[in-house]
């Protein structure tokens, strides 16, 4: 049965979407199976895997949350899941705000996300979630559906306090909704290994949490390279394999995977 994994964190820019791109190259590279979810309405994630209009999709994760709301059927897989040189994806759509907002008034809400992905666990190793970076109806979906969360860190003052905030969310959630959930670990982004900031914030996020929570060894640094391979919508393992965020990936799937 695969793992579904959610990439999230509080704080916008963090890298939640890049990492679920070439985190899932990276597992599919080592023989992994693995299906992404866009779960978050500005499509970012879909916009990686090449899709330039989002808008004239006909089923995106949006329909299929709608498909929950209303209690009808959901399509075939074949028309929702897409394949992108050995991986596939679930796209989204601005649909996906509309179901934000009708969720809050809808009984057992948070377990719609479930619904939909609990069939799709038999044929995929891993089901990686990328979510928006707030707490909404949408987050709390995709922390009951999670079995585990990746929490994007970059080395910023503001994005540490989203840290603590994003903590105590799932922790709640994990007493009230879903006992499976856990913390996978700690990944830290964006890191210029050059600055200071980035050497203290790496050095407080490992002392506040090495006994606690896991701080993934790998650390994704800073290049030019991640914005260019998302432009050509390319994973850097395509486009820049030698990169040293290419490594970083490598080296996160593998922790991701030894688990």
């Amino acid at each position: 049965m695969g793992r579904i994994i959610m990439c999230g964190s509080f704080k916008g820019g963090v890298g939640k979407s890049v990492t679920t791109f070439n985190l899932a190259y990276a597992l599919a590279e080592i023989g992994k199976k693995v299906l992404c979810v866009d779960f978050d309405s500005q499509a970012n994630l879909t916009t990686c895997f090449g899709v330039e209009d989002v808008e004239i999709l006909p089923v995106t994760i949006g329909h299929l949350m709608m498909a929950e709301i209303e209690d009808e059927a959901l399509p075939e897989t074949v028309e929702y899941i897409h394949s992108r040189n050995g991986v596939d994806f679930i796209p989204s759509s601005m649909v996906l705000s509309a179901v934000d907002s009708k969720l809050r008034l809808e009984m057992g809400a948070e377990g719609m996300l479930s619904r939909i992905l609990e069939p799709l666990r038999d044929s995929y190793d891993y089901i990686i979630l990328d979510t928006c970076p707030s707490l909404g109806a949408l987050t709390i979906n995709a922390l009951a559906a999670a079995d585990e969360v990746i929490i994007t860190v970059n080395p910023q003052l503001l994005a540490m306090m989203g840290l603590q905030d994003f903590l105590k969310t799932v922790g709640k959630i994990k007493s009230r909704i879903n006992n499976r959930l856990s913390v996978s670990g700690i990944l830290l982004t964006m890191c210029d290994s050059r600055t200071n900031l980035c050497k203290v914030i790496s050095e407080e996020v490992a002392e506040t949490f090495q006994n606690q929570i896991r701080i993934f060894d790998s650390r994704i640094p800073t290049t030019v390279k991640v914005g260019e391979s998302v432009y050509y919508s390319e994973p850097l393992i395509e486009y820049a394999p030698g990169n040293g965020a290419c490594e970083a990936y490598r080296m996160l799937a593998k922790e991701v995977a030894s688990a």
